[in-house]
């Protein structure tokens, strides 16, 4: 549990306490574990694996909102302003959560007042992450929109990021497979990156800045 971002100041003992109220469930990489019919609220704190919120359209298009690694927070929880709006949740890889219910959460809340920080913190900056992802789909061109998400992604991974197809990033941005397969190797044929199979790394920072400022 001391990898979970909310948590991680508490001591060895209240770790076992926050252990002790809530329940841990394991998930195979590939599962939608989370759908919109999901009734109730419940709280998940990733401790292993990485996660993929995503929305379906009518017509079947999907936009992926977040990739969330280990330590994250997410789920329907009103009492933290906390919520899933249609939104699925699909194991990117085999994971192990912890679950809270609103009971768990309000005595944590209420006798550890530094995690109420820590997820007001965790929050405010996921809102700032979607506003501008947000800004990107909304105004920028796809190369643009692309050199974005790879800046935003080498902040996490490094300069070699690994673990997503085309499809991934493509739905991460807003676009077709098609599309972005193409922006890539436009991006490698200016030697801005190198692509491999889930691999890409990243050469040019400064040629990216400039593509993804217009």
């Amino acid at each position: 549990l001391s990898e979970i971002d909310i948590i991680r100041d508490l001591s060895p003992d209240e770790m076992d306490w926050v252990a002790s109220i809530t329940t841990m469930t394991s998930c195979e990489r590939g599962r939608v574990f989370y759908t919109p019919n999901e009734m109730g609220e419940v709280l998940f704190l990733l401790k292993k694996g990485r996660v993929q919120l995503y929305r379906v359209s009518l017509e079947g298009n999907k936009l992926v909102i977040a990739i969330l690694k280990e330590g994250s927070i997410f789920g329907e929880m009103s009492l933290i302003g906390q919520g899933m709006y249609n939104t699925f949740a699909e194991a990117l890889e085999d994971c192990l959560l912890c679950v809270m219910s609103r009971a768990d959460l309000e005595r944590i809340l209420m006798d550890k007042p530094q995690v109420a920080m820590r997820i007001a913190e965790t929050l405010g900056k996921r809102l700032i992450e979607a506003q501008s992802r947000l800004e990107d789909i909304a105004f920028k061109s796809i190369p643009a929109r692309l050199a974005s998400l790879l800046l935003r992604l080498r902040q996490e991974y490094g300069p070699h990021i690994t673990g997503f197809t085309h499809q991934d990033l493509a739905e991460m941005i807003g676009t077709y497979r098609e599309t972005t397969t193409q922006t890539l190797n436009d991006f490698k044929a200016r030697r801005l990156l190198d692509i491999g199979r889930k691999h890409i790394e990243l050469f040019d920072l400064e040629g990216l800045r400039r593509i993804a400022e217009h």
